[in-house]
């Protein structure tokens, strides 16, 4: 190597050889960002870490509200008592099921509705209306409304497949399928929307140079579409697998949590208000929120985007 080579190689502010240089537009970009999201940052720590941070000290102690006097440290122990108790792996795998089927469908469904919401020409805004209508129904009334379709009796899911008297929620799997059958309603036009903003952003030129190419649709999918969406895809996976991993509403409505069907959140809930357990409450409510933590970490990592690089920008 040249000296002027070393020189060239070692001299301030040259990038690290793989790195893609960062213009100043982009750089600006990211500090109005961050200025504009400061206050709203700053507000919900102001209104998160109190309660946050009480519930991490009640964590560590043995506190009822039926025995206020009889409050006692105890370190670390409810938190070993619930990683060591059968009902809390049980509620996990409750809701790792849940939110891993509803997460799947909803993005096959959703990518399906946003196909025909971006190609459609005549009716998009009442088919796109049409769409948006379970979304806007509260959840606990949805709940209600699945509960009634799928009861015993009075429910019309029986009468239209000639079961009978058959128990949806007499058991703990039929209970789970109806559980994730009304959150698929609830919250596909949630991810039909996110996945409908990113394939507006899929260039147009590209779809056409591929067909001329003679890519098949398949292939224009996993080549040009998909990999134009990768920022879309992520914020729809992480956002909806967060709120299912925190369900709570469908559950409590339609089993309250019989057959083993309660969720973390559900569990959480019950040692709260029901037992009025604050300390083990408090403990299981902070592994919830350590638990969306580590999987808004892992989604960050492995979709990890650079929108910069997504809008082509250098």
């Amino acid at each position: 190597m040249t000296q002027l080579e070393s020189t060239r190689s070692s001299a301030p502010g040259q990038n690290k050889p793989g790195k893609p240089a960062v213009s100043e537009r982009v750089r600006g970009e990211r500090r109005l960002g961050m200025y504009l999201t400061l206050p709203s940052y700053l507000v919900m720590i102001l209104v998160t870490a109190y309660p946050l941070g009480y519930a991490l000290v009640l964590s560590l102690y043995n506190f009822r509200l039926t025995d206020p006097q009889g409050r006692s440290f105890v370190g670390l122990s409810n938190y070993l008592v619930i990683l060591t108790d059968p009902v809390w792996w049980q509620d996990f795998l409750t809701t790792f099921v849940i939110t891993v089927v509803t997460v799947a469908v909803e993005l096959v469904v959703g990518f399906g509705f946003a196909f025909v919401m971006l190609r459609i020409v005549r009716g998009r805004g009442p088919l796109r209306t049409a769409i948006l209508i379970p979304y806007g129904i509260v959840t606990v009334v949805s709940a209600f409304i699945w509960r009634y379709a799928f009861a015993i009796d009075a429910g019309f899911v029986n009468q239209w497949l000639n079961l009978g008297a058959f128990d949806w929620f007499g058991d703990r799997w039929s209970a789970i399928f109806v559980i994730c059958l009304s959150e698929i309603w609830k919250t596909t036009p949630f991810i039909s929307l996110l996945l409908l903003a990113g394939l507006v952003q899929v260039p147009e030129d590209m779809q056409e140079a591929a067909k001329v190419d003679g890519a098949t649709a398949w292939q224009r999918l996993w080549k040009i579409t998909l990999p134009n969406m990768k920022a879309a895809i992520m914020v729809a996976l992480l956002f909806r697998t967060l709120d299912a991993w925190r369900i709570f509403d469908n559950p409590y409505v339609m089993t309250n949590g019989a057959n083993n069907t309660e969720t973390i959140s559900f569990l959480a809930y019950r040692q709260n208000v029901t037992l009025v357990n604050l300390g083990m409450g408090s403990a299981v409510s902070v592994v919830l929120f350590f638990t969306v933590v580590v999987i808004a970490w892992i989604f960050i990592k492995v979709f990890k985007t650079d929108l910069s690089q997504v809008r082509g920008d250098a």
